[in-house]
């Protein structure tokens, strides 16, 4: 069996087995009645065809985590600069992207899902805090 090699960026063969992968585990953890917190920065279009299975089982809560372009280019920096593991996203050629006018984190579409969502702001801390989360993910 040989394995495939992951190419960064966009076409890269281990994106849809990956995007599989993700929504399999969260579903085979829901029927066996398992809590799960599932955290993916995936856009809507990306959410929208695994998403159904999920919504029959589940109980599901949505937090949108939010901050300022610049935050967001720092902390691209950051991870691309110290973490190795980072390297899956790309975040060098997002970054280029960014500079140059092509991606703008400020039209990020969220994924859209009759559920009860939060915004929290990142910015410095979490705002509203993690007791307002707790509360939000805990309500039926």
């Amino acid at each position: 069996m040989s394995a495939t090699v992951r190419r960064p960026g966009v076409g890269d063969p281990l994106d849809v087995p990956a995007l599989h992968a993700f929504f399999d585990t969260l579903a085979v953890l829901l029927r066996a009645g398992v809590t799960v917190v599932a955290e993916a920065a995936y856009r809507d279009r990306l959410w929208r065809p695994g998403r159904g299975p999920l919504t029959k089982t589940a109980d599901l809560r949505i937090i949108r985590c939010t901050t300022s372009t610049p935050t967001i280019i720092q902390r691209m920096t950051e991870r691309a600069d110290s973490d190795r593991h980072r390297s899956a996203h790309d975040d060098r050629q997002l970054l280029t992207e960014i500079a140059v006018g092509a991606y703008r984190p400020e039209e990020f579409v969220d994924i859209s899902l009759d559920a009860p969502a939060l915004l929290v702001d990142t910015s410095d801390g979490y705002r509203p805090g993690s007791a307002e989360i707790e509360a939000f993910v805990r309500a039926s």
